[in-house]
């Protein structure tokens, strides 16, 4: 079981893995702890913000909006590169999630997929917004990418953690996407590099391709996994929440689509029947 560090130790940890840090306003006691634990602490989650515009992105996590106030992370990690904290001690980031990957993680062996949302992940994870859209298009740069890792590696130098204790909100709680555009496995491979050399001194980098490579089962999970909640059956509902998966759709659009095939199919009966009688008619005649 492992305390929260101080604000100070986080602060110099952060600056001693080389990290642009950006301190805003009153961060050091600016949280949620009135509303609940924080700590013992187990590892380090990584999000993406679904917004652009980095002055805009660092107010919201700072503040939070109706309905989920803030602070929503520890820091920001903004397209350049710069951790902006906002916020030391519970934030509103991680949520409830599956007790089976807390397990995982603390021991630090390969995650179960979550299927359960039965666990404070509040109480127990650092944790880091970052700057993206998180359409799987807006591009995460690398000084974002390089400050992800550094953020990771010390945390997790730190605390004695291994990159095993680094992981994606979509990795926590069932129906997340997040962080969309790279995998947490190359991020990890990236922070167990980094774990490897000296604090503050950059390892031999991944190659591109290695670093950025796409894993089809974490790829298919993302997109085609099915939300832990019913797709929206009206465009009311649809807005509440923009991260359904294509799978939850898919029962509903192929009722549709037979619906419209029949629909068809009768069109096409009737109109060789019309045509039939034209004909007959004209014989007729």
């Amino acid at each position: 079981m492992a305390p929260p560090m101080t604000p100070a130790i986080f602060l110099a940890a952060l600056k001693d893995e080389g990290v642009t840090v950006v301190e805003v306003g009153s961060w050091r006691t600016h949280n949620r702890n009135s509303k609940g634990a924080w700590g013992p602490v187990h590892g380090v989650m990584i999000h993406h913000t679904v917004t652009s515009g980095s002055a805009r992105t660092v107010e919201i996590c700072r503040n939070g909006y109706s309905g989920l106030p803030g602070p929503l992370c520890h820091g920001v990690i903004t397209k350049d590169g710069r951790v902006h904290l906002v916020g030391y001690g519970r934030t509103n980031h991680a949520g409830a999630g599956d007790d089976d990957v807390l397990s995982a993680v603390i021991a630090e062996r390969a995650l179960p997929r979550p299927n359960e949302a039965n666990t404070d992940g509040n109480a127990r994870f650092y944790g880091f917004e970052c700057e993206n859209l998180g359409d799987g298009k807006d591009p995460w740069t690398p000084a974002q990418l390089d400050a992800i890792e550094r953020v990771s590696a010390a945390i997790c130098r730190v605390h004695g953690w291994g990159a095993a204790s680094v992981i994606g909100h979509l990795e926590w709680q069932p129906g997340k996407i997040d962080p969309r555009g790279f995998t947490m496995a190359s991020m990890r491979t990236r922070v167990a590099k980094r774990l490897s050399a000296p604090a503050g001194k950059t390892p031999t980098p991944s190659t591109p391709e290695k670093e950025m490579s796409v894993n089809a089962k974490e790829l298919h999970a993302a997109v085609w996994g099915r939300d832990a909640i019913p797709a929206p059956s009206t465009a009311k509902t649809a807005k509440t929440n923009r991260t359904w998966k294509a799978e939850s759709f898919l029962p509903e659009t192929y009722d549709q689509t037979n619906r419209i095939l029949d629909v068809v199919r009768q069109l096409a009966k009737d109109v060789a029947a019309l045509r039939a009688e034209v004909a007959a008619l004209k014989k007729g005649a």
